[in-house]
C-alpha cells in the first residue's frame, strides 16, 4: 500500500511493508523529497505467527524489506511505537540488512536490549532513548512522540512534521478513561495536530 502527497520539489509517501491488511508484522515507511532523491522513515519493524495448517514449519513470518534494502543509504532511521513484538520482534533479525539509529522510549528501548541479551548479546544496536513526548529529529523529518494509551508502557503516536504537511501515525492505542498500564490517551492533543496544516491520520 502507497500513499502520497505531492508538491513542487518532491512528495511525502507512505509505503507499509507489513502490517495492512493483517494482526501483526508493522513496518512502515515514509519517505521525503523528489523519487531521485527520497529519504525514508522506518515506523516499527515487528513480526507476525504463522496461522496454523496455512504455514506449516513456520515459526514467525518477517517484513519483506526487499525495497528498502535497495534504498538504505537513504533510510534516516527506524523509531519504534512500542515494545509488543508485531512492532519490534523483528529488529534482532532484520537489523543487520539496514543499520540504522533506532529510536525508542526508555522502557521499549530496555525491551528491545532484553532481547539482544537474549540471543547472546553479540549484536550492537545503536539505540537512541527518546522521552516520552519527546520531539526530535531524524534526518529531514520532524517528529514529535504522543503518549497513548495501550496495554504496555509507553506506547506513543508519531507526529511527522515535514514541508509538505504533517502525517499522523498512530500506532496502537485506544481512547479509555483508566487504561491501568500507562496514561490515558488525550484526545485533545490529536485534535490540535490534525488542525496543523496538511495532516493526514495512518
Amino acid at each position: 500500500m502507497t500513499q502520497r502527497h505531492k508538491a513542487s520539489g518532491g512528495e511525502l509517501v507512505f509505503m507499509a511493508l507489513g502490517g495492512i491488511g493483517e494482526i501483526g508484522m508493522n513496518c512502515y515507511l515514509y519517505g521525503l523529497g523528489p523519487a531521485d532523491a527520497r529519504r525514508w522513515l522506518m515506523i516499527d519493524l515487528g513480526i507476525t505467527f504463522p496461522e496454523g495448517e496455512n504455514d506449516p514449519g513456520i515459526d514467525v513470518i518477517l517484513p519483506d524489506l526487499r525495497f528498502i534494502e535497495e534504498e538504505r543509504g537513504a533510510l534516516a532511521g527506524l523509531v519504534l511505537t512500542h515494545a509488543h513484538e508485531d512492532h519490534l520482534g523483528a529488529v534482532i533479525e532484520l537489523w543487520p540488512r539496514l543499520r540504522v539509529p533506532i529510536y525508542a522510549t526508555p522502557f521499549t528501548a530496555a525491551m528491545l536490549k532484553s532481547k539482544v541479551g537474549d540471543y547472546g548479546g553479540k549484536l550492537q544496536l545503536p539505540i537512541k532513548e527518546v522521552p516520552l513526548d519527546g520531539r526530535f529529529n531524524v534526518g529531514p523529518f520532524d517528529l514529535e512522540l504522543i503518549s497513548v494509551a495501550h496495554s504496555i508502557p509507553e506506547s506513543s503516536a508519531v507526529a511527522i512534521r515535514t514541508p509538505l504537511g504533517v502525517a499522523l501515525h498512530t500506532g496502537d492505542w485506544k481512547i479509555e478513561a483508566s487504561p491501568g498500564m500507562s496514561p490515558a490517551t488525550d484526545p485533545s492533543r490529536l485534535v490540535k495536530l490534525c488542525a496543523e496544516r496538511h495532516t493526514a491520520v495512518l
